[in-house]
């Protein structure tokens, strides 16, 4: 998979996020199973807890849009450092993905990044299937 267009994207989603109060900005693009980008920024508020992140804004933007598939995700932000997503958001990728074919890319740059699965990142997740209501015969 050629990342620096994904990377591009989310460097680029960066530029629209609305931080006032941290100044913390971060971007993602996510791209879906049918080969489409979605992009994210983070979005903060007064009320510190209603604000969202870059890679749910981007999870949400395509689940919205009909998409429930998904192959990667890069994170980037201003630190100059690699930005892994937050435990909300692991969770939030965890609900879609496949979690040892799902890459999480944190870019520090297009030259400059590392790929991860979802699984590294998240190992032993709440997912859809824990939900199911039959009991395991043993």
């Amino acid at each position: 998979m050629v990342y620096q267009e994904l990377i591009a994207q989310a460097v680029k989603a960066k530029e629209s996020a609305y931080a006032p109060y941290s100044n913390f900005r971060v971007g993602a693009a996510l791209l879906t199973e049918s080969g489409k980008i979605y992009t994210g920024c983070n979005v903060e508020n007064a009320s510190f807890p209603a604000g969202n992140c870059a890679e749910r804004t981007a999870v949400f933007k395509a689940v919205s849009e009909g998409e429930r598939e998904f192959k990667a995700i890069v994170v980037n932000g201003d630190t100059g450092r690699y930005l892994p997503p937050c435990g909300i958001c692991r969770q939030v990728l965890a609900e879609f993905c496949d979690p040892d074919a799902f890459q999480v890319i944190l870019a520090k740059d297009q030259s400059d990044y590392r790929v991860m699965t979802l699984g590294e990142l998240l190992p032993e997740a709440f997912r859809p299937e824990n939900l199911n209501q039959e009991k395991d015969k043993k």
